[in-house]
């Protein structure tokens, strides 16, 4: 795809996107700008609906102390409080162990604050480069590529790239997807997969990108 068509396909990504609720961490980053809430929020939307996260985001960030969710509200709170809290998002029982050990290894590595560069956030529970991405884009506002079954389908039907994994695709990306397309990518592409493009039953009629896709499930 060139890069005439990959501007086009992000017009009209971006007017698709604009149709629809925004992504639960989207609205997080707008109600706290706050990365350490954006960081939570992202590890619990892990393999999770939105709908779901955002029940267990406001039931969890609800035990703030002091208004804003904070390392010392979950250091204050005990694992199992922790998942009855969060449930029911996937994996509730490792996510809750994850955000217990949280607060600690802040503390340790990086004197309380959460780091700002993909590979640091990937030393935290429960990080991996998926999560360590949308933080750097939505919590920290800097370029970064996050990579999930969405934007690795698409970018595929599209033959932006030719890739067999996620971590590919992001490494792919990072050398023919424009840097001022990195930070939206994520929303635009996830908001288009779970609304229209169905991984197995895509709504095709009236896609604003068909003419560019190649997926074999194309109608």
């Amino acid at each position: 795809m060139t890069l005439k068509e990959i501007s086009e396909v992000d017009k009209l990504l971006k007017k698709e996107f604009q149709t629809h609720s925004a992504p639960i961490i989207e609205l997080i980053k707008a109600q706290t700008d706050d990365p350490f809430c954006v960081l939570v929020g992202t590890i619990l939307s892990s393999r999770t609906k939105d709908a779901c996260t955002t029940g267990a985001v406001k039931r969890l960030f609800a035990t703030a102390q002091n208004g804003m969710f904070k390392p010392s509200d979950l250091e204050r709170l005990s694992e199992k409080e922790i998942e009855k809290l969060i449930y029911p998002v996937g994996f509730y029982h490792v996510k809750a162990k994850h955000l217990k050990a949280l607060p600690a290894v802040l503390n340790e590595k990086f004197a309380g604050k959460v780091p700002d560069t993909v590979e640091e956030l990937c030393e935290l529970p429960g990080v991996g480069r998926k999560t360590a991405n949308l933080t750097v884009a939505v919590g920290f506002d800097l370029p970064a590529i996050c990579v999930d079954v969405h934007v690795h389908r698409i970018c595929n039907n599209l033959r932006i790239v030719e890739t067999k994994t996620p971590l590919e695709t992001e490494m792919r990306l990072r050398e023919v997807l424009p840097v001022e397309y990195w930070k939206t990518w994520n929303s635009h592409l996830v908001s288009f997969g779970q609304t229209r493009c169905d991984p197995v039953r895509p709504k095709c009629d009236g896609c604003p990108i068909k003419k560019f896709c190649r997926s074999p499930k194309k109608k």
